[in-house]
């Protein structure tokens, strides 16, 4: 899959069969558009395109808004070449841009810009200026310009139930399972691990700390959760924690509000992650984070917590 943020990379010569829109998770309501548009790019003989925005129209828009995303273009763009995605095209979504009439959207962007033959599009797509334009000026504007528009109807969409509103909900609750039958795979974060100050070492559980590389990445609710690794080709399990480690800094008569962080205890590993990127899945929810009267009572917190998470695993 070629991805790019340039129309320049499209032959004039060669048509193309374009879908459009955020894709946030790929999640599989997503995935059968991806499958409608990969299957009429065949059959015509011509390039499937997912045409997208960053950064997301809410983040230029709404300046305040704190919306986070499921995942990153790389990981976007991971699973749609998976999918067997010809072109990925990010295009930059800037104020003046959403400024511009359906028409010209239309005619620059889709005709003149991705050659466009053939749009599949959701029955509630709205584009243009204020998203003043439907689906149904899409057509017209098909008919001027000699194009096709396939409608995604609502049954098709509406009856998976899905949506990346509804995933978002069920990562803020902890629900990585329920996130997971969304999104037809397990939930993802990624990240480089970094120096922590090694007291999981000294309670008999060592943790590598993670920095989240994208920082609009939605993290799910603070807790405890059984994770999933890969590392040289294996998978390795463990148990993460997200949170503000209310014990350890109860012990360092810290009072200020911590930095949340993301720490993860790999089960029966012991290799240097430090300066590596780890590629973290979430499989459960073990608990809530809590905070203890001492580090002893944490750790047989922690030996209670492997032991559910060994258990989850021996169901897998």
């Amino acid at each position: 899959m070629i991805r790019t943020q340039s129309l320049a990379e499209f032959n004039k010569e060669v048509q193309t069969v374009v879908t459009i829109g955020t894709f946030d998770g790929v999640h599989i309501g997503h995935q059968k558009i991806i499958d409608q548009l990969v299957r009429q790019a065949k059959k015509l003989g011509l390039p499937s395109v997912v045409l997208t925005f960053f950064p997301h129209p809410r983040m230029v828009l709404q300046q305040d808004s704190q919306i986070r995303m499921l995942q990153s273009i790389d990981e976007r763009a991971e699973k749609l070449e998976a999918l067997g995605v010809d072109y990925l095209v990010v295009y930059p979504f800037t104020k003046e841009f959403s400024r511009m009439h359906a028409q010209d959207f239309v005619s620059e962007i889709l005709v003149h810009g991705l050659h466009a033959k053939h749009i599949l599009i959701g029955y509630d797509h709205r584009f243009g200026r204020n998203r003043n334009a439907n689906i149904e000026d899409l057509k017209r504007y098909g008919v001027s310009f000699n194009f096709e528009v396939t409608e995604i109807s609502a049954r098709e969409i509406d009856a998976l139930a899905v949506s990346s509103t509804k995933i978002r909900k069920a990562l803020q609750k902890g629900d990585v399972q329920k996130a997971a039958t969304f999104l037809g795979a397990g939930y993802t974060l990624s990240g480089k691990v970094v120096s922590g100050k090694k007291i999981g070492r000294d309670l008999g559980f060592p943790t590598a700390n993670i920095a989240v590389d994208f920082v609009h990445k939605l993290i799910p609710k603070e807790g405890v959760y059984v994770v999933r690794t890969q590392w040289q080709g294996q998978e390795v399990f463990g148990m993460l924690n997200i949170g503000q480690n209310p014990t350890v800094n109860r012990e360092e008569n810290k009072t200020t509000t911590a930095q949340q962080k993301i720490e993860v205890h790999l089960f029966d590993f012991s290799a240097d992650l430090y300066n590596q990127k780890l590629v973290i899945t979430f499989l459960t929810h073990l608990r809530a984070e809590q905070k203890f009267d001492s580090l002893d009572q944490l750790k047989e917190q922690l030996k209670a917590d492997q032991k559910k998470a060994r258990s989850f695993l021996s169901t897998l």
